[in-house]
């Protein structure tokens, strides 16, 4: 570390960069963005100038043989994820990974394998852990206030929403799957967060690719990445999915859907314990459900919300100087992975999988 500052590289410049990272970093005074690398020269070229990186770069190995670099944000797309962060922990400096951890579980078990060798933090991307409704949600089953979760229901469905239709988002080689790998990792690994560490039991599954099975003829309401979307491209992802996972704290069941032909968004999480219940709206609010004094009780509780993003990238630098192992470190997030890894393999072998 330079002046006191932790030196970083950004390795991807695309949209979870600009929507996140970039601008949480250059808030940071105790960060100094070095490097801003995309293979589109363009992209980091924006970004440099806009979020105050020193240098722009289109081959991530100069940021990781620059002796200077204390930590490098690996923010490309999911395909990459393995080579970009196995050549940092390698090259000594710490990562921070965004979400899916890899394509698959085996790949992500290697990764943390080599952050261990290493010696260096590997932090993922999950940024739901550092949402205060989470936060709380987590605090007060720890304190017991809902008695015992023996269910969780989560629903992520949109209404014809395929991201980049026929480019890296449906191409199961580059992503590892559709919406459950997209969306659902969010949800589910959040769930198991608030539930503590649940372990799993048996998984089963369905996954469907039916919205867009024409790309051509895909008709849509809204679509992230579009300018990404290939009409002579490739779709073999799920755009729903749905399945049931028992663990050792509680069941969880859930659908997902990228499209649908239903005009409803619908995201949210029911917490079902036999003391109280809890409505989890995405990335928003909850609603506590319980009995006081032999009334029912309805409570929505009014909080600040600081962005998740911030927070998130706060706790790695502060684990790069601190050598701690927080909430998204890599060992704490295989669980997520796992059942990922297992939820689809249930899918394409029509049956449940039991640990």
């Amino acid at each position: 570390m330079s002046d006191n500052k932790v030196t970083v590289a950004v390795i991807g410049c695309g949209r979870i960069s600009e929507g996140a990272h970039f601008p949480a970093l250059s808030k940071m005074e105790d960060v100094r963005i070095k490097y801003a690398c995309d293979l589109i020269e363009d992209k980091a070229r924006n970004k440099a100038e806009r979020f105050g990186a020193e240098q722009v770069i289109t081959d991530y190995k100069i940021a990781l043989e620059d002796k200077e670099v204390d930590a490098v944000y690996v923010l490309t797309p999911n395909y990459a994820h393995y080579t970009v962060t196995m050549d940092a922990l390698k090259a000594g400096k710490h990562v921070f990974c965004e979400k899916p951890i890899t394509i698959n579980y085996p790949l992500s078990l290697e990764m943390a394998q080599e952050a261990k060798r290493a010696g260096k933090i590997l932090n993922i991307g999950v940024c739901n852990r550092y949402h205060r409704t989470v936060e709380m949600l987590e605090q007060m089953n720890r304190a017991g206030e809902f008695g015992k979760i023996y269910h969780v229901y989560c629903s992520f469905r949109n209404y014809r929403s395929i991201p980049g239709l026929g480019g890296s988002f449906t191409t199961k080689a580059q992503s590892g799957g559709g919406v459950l790998i997209d969306w659902g990792i969010h949800f589910l690994d959040l769930i198991l967060y608030i539930l503590g560490g649940a372990k799993l039991r048996s998984v089963s599954c369905e996954a469907y690719s039916e919205m867009a099975k024409n790309i051509k003829d895909y008709v849509y309401r809204s679509m992230w990445a579009e300018d990404t979307m290939d009409p002579n491209g490739v779709n073999d992802v799920d755009d729903f999915v749905t399945g049931l996972i028992r663990t050792d704290k509680a069941s969880i069941s859930f659908n997902g859907a990228w499209a649908q032909n239903i005009d409803k968004n619908e995201m949210f999480i029911d917490f079902l314990g036999d003391k109280a219940g809890v409505r989890m709206n995405y990335c928003a609010d909850f609603t506590l459900y319980t009995v006081k004094n032999g009334e029912l009780t309805e409570i929505t509780p009014k909080y600040e919300i600081p962005d998740m993003y911030e927070c998130e990238d706060r706790a790695f630098i502060n684990a790069v100087r601190t050598g701690e192992h927080c909430r998204n470190y890599i060992d704490n997030i295989l669980e997520s992975a796992k059942l990922l890894d297992y939820l689809y393999r249930s899918a394409d072998q029509n049956k449940e999988i039991a640990f």
